[in-house]
């Protein structure tokens, strides 16, 4: 009987390990508006929580969302803790050293200086970005001084509150920042940076990337990846 039992229990612990299995965790940061964000009822919302969910359904993958904090979310992708980050990430060289990336599904969106004044020094004055960012190493290769915050809000708060002069982000992002200070202005030109936003995965999920990899394609190919673009306003179209 005791047999029995524990032949029972452990099919169903390995039953239980399977599903666990089955389920792809897309990590994203949450807090990146209109990427990825968290609504009034908690949940992940945004761009990127419209096009995961899309991409799992036409991949015919059992999705579920996991929030992480942008400077630990290569390592703890890495370590397993969930699968896929989906979170604006940008395709780099660096990056891509330590793990593997599905084709992009935007374009580079341009990064774009905000300050509240228009007469701010961008090579020699301090700039705000968020850590581990293309925006803060192309600030760190440049005259001025960087000065790096764990998230998006904090590096918006810097220069509101002038311990910075300007930030340097994702130009949607500062568009999102902009409607909510009113005192913030777009200054000088434009950057290009970055090789478009793409899925991060495992080096060892070759499988996982390349079922994503046949969704965006679909998706570029119908047309729904630019309405999805133009309607988060997250970058230009294809």
């Amino acid at each position: 009987m005791k047999t029995l039992v524990f032949a029972a229990a452990s099919a169903v612990l390995l039953a239980g390990a399977a599903m666990a299995q089955d389920v792809v965790r897309l990590g994203t940061e949450g807090a990146y508006p209109p990427w990825n964000f968290i609504n009034d009822a908690g949940a992940v919302d945004g761009f990127e929580r419209e096009l995961g969910d899309e991409l799992c359904k036409r991949a015919e993958l059992n999705c579920e969302w996991v929030t992480n904090d942008w400077d630990s979310i290569i390592p703890n992708l890495v370590s397993g803790n969930y699968d896929v980050i989906l979170a604006g990430m940008s395709i780099t060289d660096e990056r891509d050293q330590v793990i593997d990336f599905t084709q992009a599904y935007t374009p580079p969106d341009p990064s774009t200086f905000a300050a509240m004044s228009s007469d701010v020094d961008l090579t020699s004055g301090v700039i705000a970005a968020q850590t581990g960012t293309i925006q803060a190493g192309y600030v760190a290769e440049t005259g001025a001084t960087l000065v790096e915050f764990a998230t998006p809000d904090e590096t918006i708060a810097a220069v509101v509150n002038g311990e910075a002069d300007a930030v340097l982000a994702d130009d949607s992002f500062i568009k999102t920042a902009l409607a909510a200070n009113g005192d913030l202005q777009i200054v000088g030109d434009p950057v290009a940076l970055g090789g478009g936003v793409a899925m991060g995965v495992r080096e060892s999920d070759g499988d996982l990337r390349d079922k994503f990899d046949a969704a965006i394609s679909a998706m570029k190919t119908d047309g729904s990846l630019n309405a999805m673009i133009v309607k988060w306003e997250v970058s230009s179209k294809w």
